[in-house]
């Protein structure tokens, strides 16, 4: 079955949900072929080639959302740091760091629902800078209108990252302060602004595998970019703290799964990779990815930047 979805993504053509749900029960042995088969899709669409980004948390904490997997939401009780956004010249701090390691894009981040007036007008001004010292600048600020985002694109915003989160169906069990559909309004707002969007989801909430299947279609249907999986890292004080940790070979059997229903796109592996891999860590260009999230993420640590350019130069891969 492994092999016959191979060579069915391989010659072009596309699986259905009935088949990735085939996917999502391969276990045991069976998962080292399933890894062997999301690598060779990834050699055809996606080359020898690595993307890579990197973010600051730019305004942190004080969130009103209700979401129930983030340390900076109104029912999380943690002990992250909060403060307002940053000014300009701590962004381009962080992007000079990211960009003298090769990296090639940089995102600000900030928490909130969405943001006001006054800091998009500061924050295009750290868009522009970006831009002009050779990185693409992406962002991430929550439900903006197409012409909140228009005004980024013509400061020289790139990609607007916005995650779906999970499926339309378990989207409820973790958040009721926005819709569904608000994300899929702000995804679509940000392509008619004519900008690259990247949007995933959080995988270890509690989800289904068909929650997982339905997420993937969901994107592919949106013609995103690009796509960043995150595993969920159960702190203390979210909501979400009793949550199991995903197994690793489950992580890397979602990569595979999402590269056979994906196998164009950039399949990102961001938050939770280092706490949820693990030693298998150096497993997900094999399974599938071919973007990593480095550094540190939002709230939690990541890989440094020479740890994952030397991972990337042992597979024999190169950085865009």
């Amino acid at each position: 079955m492994i092999h016959s979805l191979k060579n069915k993504v391989l010659s072009g053509s596309s699986i259905t949900k009935s088949e990735a749900l085939l996917i999502s029960g391969i276990q045991n042995s069976d998962l080292f072929d399933l890894f062997s088969a999301a690598g060779r899709i990834r050699e055809k669409f996606r080359k020898e080639y690595v993307d890579l980004c990197a973010i600051i948390n730019a305004k942190s904490g004080a969130c009103p959302e209700d979401c129930s997997y983030c340390a900076q939401s109104s029912k999380s009780k943690t002990d992250i740091s909060v403060y307002p956004l940053v000014k300009k010249d701590a962004v381009l701090e962080k992007a000079r760091e990211a960009k003298d390691a090769g990296v090639k894009r940089f995102c600000v981040v900030t928490s909130g629902k969405r943001t006001g007036k006054k800091e998009l007008a500061e924050i295009a001004s750290m868009i522009e800078a970006i831009r002009g010292i050779g990185l693409l600048p992406c962002a991430t600020l929550g439900l903006l209108d197409r012409d909140d985002l228009l005004f980024l694109k013509n400061s020289g915003l790139e990609r607007y990252h916005h995650n779906l989160e999970t499926s339309e169906r378990f989207f409820p069990e973790i958040c009721r302060t926005h819709t569904y559909y608000d994300k899929i309004k702000t995804v679509e707002a940000a392509m008619a602004a004519g900008l690259s969007v990247c949007s995933g989801g959080i995988f270890g909430m509690g989800e289904t595998w068909q929650d997982r299947i339905d997420m993937a279609f969901a994107v592919k249907e949106l013609y995103v970019a690009s796509i960043p999986i995150n595993f969920l890292i159960p702190l203390k004080g979210t909501c979400m703290s009793e949550k199991e940790f995903l197994h690793p070979l489950e992580a890397l059997k979602i990569i595979s799964l999402y590269r056979f229903i994906l196998p164009e796109k950039e399949i990102r592996i961001c938050g939770g990779r280092t706490q949820i891999l693990g030693e298998f860590n150096s497993w997900v260009f094999m399974a599938g990815a071919d973007s990593l999230l480095t550094g540190n993420y939002l709230t939690t640590t990541g890989r440094t930047y020479k740890d994952d350019l030397k991972l990337i130069e042992q597979y024999g891969l190169k950085v865009i």
